[in-house]
């Protein structure tokens, strides 16, 4: 199992950007996608989650409204949209499977991409 996370990068505040997590080694459709994040001196945080019937959580308020997840289960790959960048959305951002349903610790999480760093400037 692989999760590729790519699209981050060094974007103004007010500024998007669009992750995307590649999934190979299983089939998407029956797993639920997570994305977590963990900003410089700080615990690793969930983000957003899809299940398989995409359905979508976000779990940060300031997120609500900003950030988009979807996922084409024909591409096997899932993304986030971030809108409205703010410069506490700077972080090392992860995606992650698993079977079940979504969950907010990240202890529950078996696979995890390699993280893919999102810098926002102010």
């Amino acid at each position: 199992v692989q999760l590729q996370a790519s699209g981050g990068g060094l974007v103004q505040a007010g500024g998007s950007l669009r992750l995307s997590c590649a999934v190979s080694g299983f089939i998407l459709d029956y797993y639920q996608i997570g994305w977590f994040r963990q900003a410089p001196g700080k615990e690793r945080e969930a983000v957003s989650c899809i299940s398989s019937s995409g359905s979508s959580i976000y779990y940060v308020d300031s997120e609500k409204g900003r950030f988009t997840i979807s996922r084409d289960n024909a591409k096997n790959t899932v993304y986030l949209q971030m809108n409205s960048l703010k410069a506490e959305d700077t972080a090392v951002y992860y995606c992650v499977v698993r079977t079940g349903v979504c969950m907010r610790d990240a202890g529950e999480y078996m696979y995890w991409g390699q993280g893919t760093l999102v810098t926002v400037s102010s």
